[in-house]
């Protein structure tokens, strides 16, 4: 691993990395298209897949344009389209999976495999792959990982992204504060109390109730968020993450949770009640769109001065192991993540692109995808990469639980041990579901 020491310089030209001019690239919310039944087959040979992913409406077009490319290539497949929002998403999949009926391909994430899994809904891809249909080759910087669970090939990368820390550059240089790969947590929050005390403003806007980042920490640590089957932390672990969280709250150095709330949809960086904000790298170009400052990438703080616990996380594709399809299937993922005229569609919507064909044919031409190119590359070159924990079934639940209790400590209505008892106890009910 990089250490500390050395990784300090040029750090303004290399780690902070200026994201510039850009809408937000999910902005909007999709018209929900809606299909019956199956794959199906006509007389001529032709079969029809389904084909299920959510996000905004750019996204959609882009999805459009790589499917009429596959369609192309492929005449005697055809591929029926159903987009809508995440959680729009999410309540007709299950409702979907539950009647033996979801779609044959869908866009899925890692705190979704094992639940859908264990309900034998997911095709194990390395089947196709051993067939001949789907190549697993050429993913980039160890990602393929992220769709693997319990020895099984369960989805297939389309991007890649790790967390970030986003931050209003105008806000810190101001300050006279410089964000390092390397800095501590200490540091870090030094760093926020010089901002709160020069320009009267809070330094972030509610670092701990964000799960995946509290998962890094964990993972500086020697732990992680989840096991294999559980949770990898004790309740006095979250009781002093939250106790912290909640005293900075108070001092002013995390935004007013309420301010945060009124100001919704819109981010609190973006509405200049805090100077940094902790997300998903390829989500900073959010920033831009919303706000009057600019908005760079900078290091995750660090326990030890060099182990960020950062990995790669990654939308990915999945296939129902029931489709009447699994050949054609197959095809139709094997060219949405390594077709190079794809790549040059889809752009970073999804994350990095995860195959080399697709990153090597794809140049950004605006900053904020250029930023979050150099930022994982930067990354990556740090040697911090670790490989990511596969998350249990109901993963999905406890971070939904995570953020809403970690509110409830923010706002003062939960005391930080109890709220810890309190995400323990869903936790176990989300285990057993």
């Amino acid at each position: 691993m990089q250490q500390g020491g050395n990784a300090r310089t040029g750090i303004e030209r290399r780690t902070i990395l200026k994201a510039a001019g850009a809408s937000l690239a999910v902005a909007g919310l999709g018209a929900t298209a809606t299909a019956c039944g199956g794959g199906s087959g006509s007389a001529d040979g032709t079969v029809t897949i389904r084909y299920a992913w959510w996000g905004g409406e750019p996204r959609a077009i882009a999805i459009k344009k790589s499917i009429a490319l596959f369609e192309k290539k492929y005449p005697k497949i055809k591929i029926k389209p159903e987009f809508t929002d995440y959680e729009a998403f999410w309540e007709k999949f299950q409702t979907q999976a539950s009647g033996g009926n979801p779609p044959d391909v869908f866009q899925n994430a890692v705190a979704f495999l094992r639940k859908y899994d264990k309900r034998g809904v997911l095709m194990d891809l390395k089947t196709q792959a051993d067939a001949g249909n789907l190549s697993l080759d050429n993913f980039r910087n160890g990602v393929l990982a992220a769709g693997q669970a319990d020895g099984k090939q369960l989805g297939v990368p389309v991007g890649a992204n790790t967390m970030s820390l986003v931050i209003d550059l105008k806000a810190f240089r101001k300050a006279g504060v410089q964000p390092e790969f390397g800095w501590t947590w200490d540091e870090y929050f030094e760093a926020l109390q010089t901002i709160q005390d020069k320009l009267k403003i809070a330094g972030d806007t509610g670092y701990f109730t964000i799960m995946y980042l509290y998962d890094l920490y964990l993972r500086q640590n020697g732990k992680a968020f989840f096991t294999d089957s559980a949770l990898g932390f004790t309740e006095d672990d979250l009781t002093r993450w939250w106790e912290d969280g909640y005293k900075r709250v108070r001092s002013g150095l995390v935004a007013d949770p309420k301010k945060i709330e009124q100001v919704k949809p819109k981010s609190g960086l973006s509405a200049g009640l805090a100077a940094s904000e902790f997300t998903w790298d390829n989500f900073s170009i959010r920033y831009e769109g919303e706000g009057e400052s600019d908005y760079g990438l900078a290091p995750i703080p660090t326990t030890d001065g060099k182990d960020t616990g950062q990995y790669l996380g990654s939308l990915m594709l999945s296939a129902f192991t029931g489709t009447q399809h699994p050949k054609e299937v197959a095809q139709f993922i094997d060219f949405m993540v390594h077709d190079p005229e794809v790549g040059k569609i889809m752009g970073y919507d999804r994350g990095i692109l995860a195959t080399t064909e697709q990153y090597e044919a794809y140049a950004p031409s605006d900053g904020p995808d250029k930023g979050v190119k150099a930022y994982e590359e930067e990354v990556a070159a740090a040697g911090v990469l670790g490989k990511i924990t596969p998350h249990p079934s109901g993963a999905d639940v406890i971070e939904a639980a995570f953020l809403r209790i970690g509110g409830e400590v923010a706002q003062g209505k939960a005391k930080p041990a109890d709220a810890a008892r309190t995400l323990f106890s869903e936790a176990k009910a989300a285990f057993a579901g």
